[in-house]
């Protein structure tokens, strides 16, 4: 499996910290204090954060805090490819780093040509989950499932509401579309996406983190339901 090089800084108005590594492309992975080599919650447990930039070498990164003995995942967001972070992109809702918390990423490489590999952060009142979908064909509708279970989404969301969904595409990637199907095989909902920040699209883009990011959702999921991308070549 491929690897790659990460970081992220936590960290207030005040102080923060540097933490990285080399890691496992496709697995979340804990990274440490590139100092010290400690964990988030020894190194500043009881701190409050206000901001965490994660930045990767090539392709996409998802990262979370989340509590080693709870498994609760406190604070949770994209990475940007390295030197296109944006401070103000990267603020969070202040948090109190708990003592046994760990700063966790995922990432996946660049696909190859003329494909595309995707991850969603897709909230439903269920919870929150991390969806994939790896080497998507260009123009080609394209089922996203959950990363680690692989479940699709009616099976994963069935019998909640989605409230709000973010999709990021690797490195030079554009979404052309997602799009919510239901068993019949009917679109219920399209919204279309954009370029990602670096584009080599002209003015392609408003976001480093993410193509596509809708807020205040109200979607009813059944069984049956499909998440489907679309993406284009640049």
């Amino acid at each position: 499996m491929s690897t790659q090089a990460v970081t992220a800084t936590v960290g207030n108005g005040r102080m923060s910290k540097i933490f990285g590594g080399t890691v496992t492309d496709g697995v979340w992975t804990n990274i440490r204090d590139t100092l010290s080599d400690t964990n988030l919650g020894i190194l500043i447990p009881r701190a409050p954060v206000n901001f965490i930039q994660a930045e990767y070498a090539a392709g996409l990164m998802a990262y979370r805090i989340q509590n080693a003995q709870s498994l609760a995942v406190s604070r949770r967001g994209w990475g940007a490819l390295e030197d296109y972070s944006c401070f103000k992109s990267s603020m969070i809702p202040t948090y109190a780093i708990g003592s046994d918390d760990m700063i966790q990423v995922y990432s996946q490489p660049v696909a190859q040509t003329d494909e595309c590999n995707a991850l969603a952060w897709v909230h439903t009142t269920k919870g929150v989950e991390l969806y994939e979908a790896l080497g998507i064909a260009d123009n080609t509708a394209t089922e996203m499932k959950t990363a680690l279970q692989d479940q699709s989404f009616g099976d994963a969301a069935f019998n909640s509401t989605l409230t709000q969904i973010s999709i990021c595409l690797n490195d030079g990637a554009n979404l052309d579309k997602v799009e919510f199907i239901d068993s019949a095989g009917g679109v219920v909902l399209t919204i279309q996406g954009d370029a990602r920040i670096p584009s080599p699209v002209t003015n392609g883009g408003i976001s480093a983190y993410y193509n596509l990011m809708v807020p205040n959702m109200g979607l009813q999921v059944t069984k049956g339901f499909t998440m489907k991308i679309t993406v284009t070549p640049n």
